[in-house]
This record gives structure tokens, C-alpha cells and sequence, in this order.
């Protein structure tokens, strides 16, 4: 089995991967980081889980090797402040027998601190794409030393609300540079992008029919209403075996009304609530304590799929099912990570089931359905939420055949 040592990496970096706890390249290391110390552009595709941070962290900070200049000389860009501040912990745990420096940008908090830091010096940015723009418009980032280029979470940043400033990014950055492009999976943009993007990429794709770790156990469970999913998520948490859980919502409203429940039956001390309303500072508060404290309850919307590495999470709860698909990949990443093993349960209500289906679809593989346990009280459906969800299947179906007819279609007036 192969090692870092024989990456031909510096002892400086192997002893501080060997502090963070790994021995073994993953595969897609093991594939990614000898094309990256080439110099090769690299596209490289693997699953949340499978070790992508450290496939460009490590060689990229081999390249630059110690602190040069006031200027950065390498970019790393990412779709979220979470994930940005996550790689700006990976950094520091990677350089940490160095001198490299790095600065870390990101839009809702002020800027000031942020120019403070660059005007200090740094070797790496590791920024969201509108607050770079931001602060390369007002003159704040130099650019002509920029040799690298870093694309994480590919397939997020081609996202509409990403894709033009990432272009305008594009026309500013100098051309002769080096390209690194990571991704959970190969869409159809991504694609598209790293045509645009890459010059001649070494593909580092691995375990391309299975987009989900080996080492998480997927199944479902059919729950008829929201009351009940309650009733099933507090059943659950009675098992001692449920002690590092992350509990995904689909919006704001049901993170609130759960994350009161739950609050109130276990207390503050172990459980944390997130979502896009709560502040900056509390987010990232609360992703730390769960982190690093014995938090064993964080429930969150997606504002948390991509952005918190936690190696011994034991569950993720899928309390509503994902509408945008390739969150479900990056929501159950979050649990059996580096070799570990973990388990990722989701709530389907009878109009999750079309999504359940594009879902497998997109994963290449059955979810096992399994029953609900004996100790969950079904609440009865009230009538207007049963009619909503008939009124999503009439949509659903819609959709799929524009021919369809359904009780919720538009009458003609007579």
C-alpha cells in the first residue's frame, strides 16, 4: 500500500499530514497529487469524503513551498464562506511547519479585516468569487503573480449565481497559469467548464458508476406527514448508537419549528441550529461546536452540505428529502468519511417519492427502504397539507408528460 512518503513529498508536510491523522493517500491523492507536482492542469472527480482537499492542498503547497512577496501566487475558489473557512483550516493544518500564508475572503461580513490581511502579505486567497471581484475592483488584489488557480466544488460554482462572476474572474486572473478543477460529480456544466478551462487535464475520476461512499449505508423510511417525521426523528434519537448526528431540512421554517423541538427536549448543550438567517458568527459558532465540543445535534439546511468536515459523524437524517439532487451526494458525505463508516437515513413523504427516484438515478444505485419502527406514533395527515402534497404529484406528473391532466390542472371558463 502506498504512503506520502512515496509521493515524494517533504518531510515538512508529512509530518503535518501525520498530525492531521493520515497515513494512506486516498485514491484520488494518490492519482491527483503527482499530476499536480507536474504542473498539469487536473480535473479531478470523487465523491464528498474521498480525501479531494488534500489531492490539491497538499502538492499545490508543495509548489509554493515558503512565503514570496507581498502578492498571491495562488487562488482557491470555492461557492460558500463555510467551505471557504473549512479550507482555510485545511491550509493552516497542511503549512503549518511552513511560513505560508494565506488569506481567506468571503461576502456577508465586512471587509475591513479582510483588506487588513491582504495588505499584510499572503501566498494563497482562498475566496468566494464575488468578494474577490469586490476586492479586486477597489484595488485590494494585486494579480500579475497568480500562477494557480483552484476550482473546489466545481459543480456548485457553475451554479447561475456564480458562472458570470466566475467568467469575469476568468479575463483578470493572467492566462499562463496553472488549473485545478475538483467536483463530487461530472455534470453536464462541469463538463462544459473544464472544456472552457482546462488545457490538456490529466481526468482523475474514480468510482465513476457509484457517486456516494462505499462506506455509508443509504436508506429511507415512508413517513406520511410532517408531524410524524417529528415523532420519527425523536424515536430515532432515543438509540445511543444516534450520537453524532446531522439532521438536514429543506428550508428555514422547518429548521426553526424542529430545532425548537428538539432544543426543548434536549437542551442547548447538545443540540445547535443553523440556517441562512442566523448571523455570520453564529453559523460558524455553531458548526465549530459541533466540531470540536460533544455537540451531538446539528440541524441545519443546506447551508451545511458542503461547508463542515467532521470525521465521526455517526448519521445524517435527511428530514426532507433534497430538490436539488446533488445535494443529497454532498448531504450524506458528511458522515463515513475518511474510512470511517456511517449510516444516512432520509424521510420520504408520498410526494418525495419522484425525487427519491431521480435521486437514484443520479447515484447510479437502490436506496433500501426500510419500516418504520414499531415505537413512532402516526399522526393523521391534516387535509391541507396532504392537499399541498397532491398538488406537488400533480406537478410532478406534469412535468414528466405536459400531455397529463391531473385534479389540479387549469379548467377552461366556460
Amino acid at each position: 500500500m502506498s504512503t506520502f512518503e512515496d509521493l515524494k513529498i517533504p518531510r515538512q508536510f508529512l509530518n503535518a499530514v501525520a498530525d492531521m491523522g493520515f497515513t494512506t493517500p486516498t485514491t484520488i491523492q494518490l492519482k491527483s497529487i503527482p499530476a499536480v507536482l507536474s504542473g498539469q492542469d487536473v480535473m479531478g472527480i470523487g465523491q464528498t469524503g474521498t480525501g479531494k482537499t488534500l489531492a490539491y492542498l497538499l502538492p499545490l503547497l508543495r509548489i509554493l513551498n515558503y512565503a514570496q512577496g507581498n502578492d498571491a501566487r495562488a487562488v482557491i475558489l470555492l461557492p460558500t464562506r463555510e467551505l471557504a473557512l473549512q479550507i482555510g483550516q485545511a491550509f493552516d493544518a497542511v503549512a503549518k511547519y511552513t511560513d505560508l500564508r494565506k488569506v481567506v475572503l468571503f461576502g456577508g461580513a465586512g471587509a475591513k479585516k479582510q483588506i487588513e490581511e491582504l495588505e499584510k502579505g499572503c501566498d494563497v486567497i482562498i475566496t468566494t468569487p464575488g468578494r474577490f471581484l469586490e476586492l479586486y475592483l477597489e484595488g485590494y488584489i494585486p494579480v500579475k503573480k497568480i500562477k494557480h488557480l483552484v476550482l473546489d466544488e466545481a459543480e456548485r460554482l457553475m451554479d447561475k449565481s456564480f458562472i458570470s462572476q466566475f467568467h469575469r474572474m476568468l479575463e483578470v486572473i493572467p492566462h499562463k497559469r496553472q488549473n485545478l478543477l475538483f467536483s463530487a460529480t461530472m455534470s453536464d456544466l462541469v463538463k462544459k467548464i473544464s472544456d472552457d478551462f482546462l488545457k490538456f487535464p490529466v481526468v482523475v475520476d474514480i468510482e465513476p458508476e457509484q457517486r456516494t461512499a462505499s462506506t455509508v449505508t443509504q436508506q429511507y423510511i415512508k413517513v406520511p406527514n410532517l408531524k410524524t417525521k417529528i415523532n420519527l426523528l425523536d424515536e430515532l434519537l432515543k438509540e445511543e448508537n444516534y450520537n453524532k448526528v446531522i439532521v438536514f431540512c429543506r428550508s428555514k421554517a422547518v429548521v426553526s419549528n424542529v430545532g425548537k423541538y428538539i432544543l426543548r427536549k434536549y437542551g442547548e448543550d447538545n443540540v445547535r441550529v443553523i440556517h441562512g438567517n442566523k448571523t455570520q458568527q453564529t453559523r460558524i459558532n455553531a458548526m465549530n461546536d459541533f466540531k470540536e465540543k460533544d455537540i451531538r445535534l446539528l440541524i441545519t439546511t443546506d447551508v451545511a452540505a458542503r461547508g463542515l468536515d467532521v470525521i465521526d459523524v455517526s448519521h445524517v437524517i435527511n428530514f426532507d428529502v433534497p430538490i436539488v439532487y446533488e445535494d443529497y451526494v454532498h448531504r450524506i458525505g458528511r458522515t463515513g468519511r475518511a474510512f470511517k463508516t456511517g449510516d444516512a437515513l432520509t424521510f420520504v413523504t408520498m410526494s418525495d417519492e419522484y425525487h427519491l427516484a431521480k435521486i437514484e438515478k443520479l447515484i447510479k444505485q437502490k436506496i433500501k427502504e426500510v419500516q418504520m419502527p414499531t415505537g413512532v406514533f402516526v399522526e393523521e395527515t391534516p387535509y391541507e397539507e396532504r392537499q399541498q402534497m397532491l398538488r406537488e404529484i400533480d406537478m410532478q406528473k406534469r412535468k414528466e408528460n405536459p400531455d397529463f391532466k391531473g385534479a389540479f390542472h387549469d379548467k377552461k371558463k366556460q
